[in-house]
């Protein structure tokens, strides 16, 4: 349902085109995730649920995917207007 963004996501993600929000760093350091966790996670996941902000209207995504290690996590990211790709936290489910 969402392979476009999913897409979209990924080729931002492989040609370095992501910010990471404090929180999400604060979040990965947490749960002892590296960025190469978040990476895998978002490249060889799925999106599993939009959400939508209720006051902005933007759209973010819950994406489910596995780490490194085979550990299951969960990305929220959403895309900037700046056409960057925030990792806005990370979290194990």
């Amino acid at each position: 349902m969402f392979e476009r963004v999913l897409k979209r996501v990924r080729e931002k993600i492989c040609t370095r085109q992501f910010v990471m929000t404090l929180h999400a760093d604060e979040e990965m350091n947490d749960d002892e995730l590296t960025i190469y966790d978040i990476e895998r996670a978002i490249l060889t996941g799925k999106i599993v649920q939009r959400q939508r902000d209720a006051v902005t209207a933007e759209s973010k995504y819950r994406i489910r995917g596995g780490t490194v290690g085979g550990d299951k996590i969960e990305v929220i990211v959403k895309e900037s207007l700046t056409g960057k790709v925030v990792i806005m936290t990370v979290y194990r489910p």
